[in-house]
C-alpha cells in the first residue's frame, strides 16, 4: 500500500512530521550547489499520503519541487529503494511514458539523514476515488482510457534502448516474487494468518505457464498518478519503488483491484453501474489492454488477481509492523494490519470462486 502524490491537494499536505524532521537550512545549502537554478529561501511541507517513503513538497520563490526519502529506522532488505525510483524515471525521461523530471539523487545520507532523490513538481489533479465523483460519463471514460494507454506503453518499453537492461532479474518473476513476499511477510509478522500459509503454499505451485518480460510499475493505480487539472490525460505516472522487469500481467492485475476490493476505506468499483457512469467493466479494461498490447486473451485471470492480492498483503504487513516499531510514515500505520488479514483471505475466496483448489 504504497501511497504517494507529487501535487498538492488541499488537506493532503501539512506540516512535517515530527519523526521525519532534518535539518532543512543543510538541504537548502546542499541543493543550492548541487541543482541549476536552485535558490532559496526554500520552505518545506509534507505530503500525508505515503506508506513507505516520505515525501515532501519543497517551495522556492521560482519553483516547486518534491523530495523522497527513505524512512528513518532500522530497515527490511531491498525495500524503500528510491535510487532505484530515480532510476528508472530518469530513464523513462526518453520515452513516450509520463514521468515527473528526474533532478537529483543523493545517496549521502549526511545531508539529511537519508539517501534522497529530487523532482520536479508537477502541477495537477491526484484523483483517489476510482468511481471519480463530480466527473460526466465521457470523462470517466477517458481517465480510465489514459490509465490503461500509459500501463501498455510502459509494458512496451524496450528496457534495453533506455538502459534498463539489467533492471531486474528478467525470468521466473512470479517464482521470485513469491519467494521475496513470502519472506518480507515472515519478517514482518506479527500474528498468525492461515490464509497467509495457504497462499504461501498455493501460489509456487500454481504459476501459469508464459514468461514474459516488461518494465513494470509494481504499483499502478489511479492514486499514483498525476492527471493535467482540466483535461483527462496523464501527466505523470508517479511511485515507482516497486518497480523492475517482471511480468506484466501482474501490473495489470493490481491495476485491476478496485473491481475486486469491496472495502471502501481503500476505494472501489464493487456495485457501479459502468454503463451509466462510464467507467469501464473490468473485462473492457483488460481487452482495451490486450488491443494494445496485442494479446489475445488472459487465461489464469485468477492467479494473477490472488497473486496481487498476495502481494500486496505482504506489503500491508510491513506498514504495520514498521507503524509498531514507530517509524513508519503515516500515522494510519497500525490499522494495516487489518487490511494485510483481509486482503490474504480475500486471495483464498478469488481463487475458490474460480473452482481452484486452495
Amino acid at each position: 500500500m504504497v501511497v504517494t502524490a507529487s501535487s498538492e491537494q488541499g488537506s493532503d499536505i501539512g506540516a512535517v512530521r515530527d519523526a521525519h524532521r532534518f535539518d532543512e537550512a543543510k538541504l537548502e545549502a546542499y541543493l543550492t550547489q548541487a541543482i541549476p537554478g536552485f535558490a532559496g529561501p526554500m520552505t518545506v511541507r509534507q505530503f500525508k499520503g505515503g506508506q513507505s517513503n516520505p515525501t515532501y513538497l519543497l517551495e522556492t520563490p521560482a519553483r516547486r519541487y518534491v523530495l523522497r526519502k527513505k524512512p528513518p529506522g532500522k530497515l527490511l532488505a531491498s525495500a524503500h529503494m528510491i535510487e532505484r525510483e530515480f532510476k528508472v524515471i530518469e530513464a523513462l525521461a526518453a520515452t513516450d511514458v509520463p514521468v515527473a523530471p528526474a533532478l537529483l539523487l543523493c545517496e549521502d545520507a549526511a545531508v539529511i539523514g537519508t539517501p534522497f532523490y529530487v523532482m520536479g513538481h508537477v502541477e495537477g489533479r491526484v484523483l483517489r476515488d476510482p468511481q471519480l465523483p463530480g466527473m460526466d460519463r465521457a470523462e470517466r471514460a477517458a481517465i480510465y482510457d489514459s490509465m490503461n494507454d500509459v500501463l501498455a506503453r510502459l509494458h512496451k518499453v524496450d528496457v534495453n534502448a533506455v538502459g534498463l537492461g539489467e533492471f531486474g532479474k528478467p525470468g521466473n518473476y512470479f517464482e521470485r516474487q513469491i519467494g521475496r513476499w513470502s519472506k518480507q511477510y515472515e519478517l514482518a509478522k506479527t500474528d498468525e494468518t492461515p490464509a497467509m500459509d495457504k497462499l504461501m503454499a498455493w501460489l509456487p505451485a500454481n504459476i501459469p505457464p508464459g514468461d514474459d518480460v516488461a518494465l513494470v510499475h509494481g504499483d499502478y493505480r489511479l492514486e499514483n498518478s498525476i492527471f493535467h487539472p482540466t483535461e483527462p490525460r496523464m501527466l505523470a505516472l508517479l511511485d515507482w519503488e516497486l518497480s523492475t522487469l517482471g511480468h506484466p500481467l501482474a501490473d495489470l492485475a493490481y491495476n485491476c483491484m478496485p473491481y475486486h476490493i469491496a472495502d471502501p476505506t481503500m476505494g472501489n468499483l464493487m456495485g457501479v453501474d459502468f454503463a451509466a457512469t462510464g467507467v469501464p467493466s473490468e473485462a473492457d479494461y483488460l481487452a482495451a489492454y490486450c488491443r494494445r498490447t496485442g494479446r489475445d486473451g488472459i487465461p489464469n485471470w485468477e492467479f494473477y488477481l490472488a497473486f496481487s492480492m498476495f502481494r500486496l498483503s505482504s506489503i500491508a504487513q510491513g506498514v504495520y509492523k514498521r507503524g509498531l516499531d514507530g517509524n513508519a510514515s503515516s500515522e494510519k500505520a497500525t490499522m494495516y494490519g487489518a487490511v494485510a488479514k483481509f486482503l490474504a483471505e480475500l486471495a483464498c475466496e478469488t481463487l475458490r470462486n474460480a473452482n481452484r483448489d486452495i
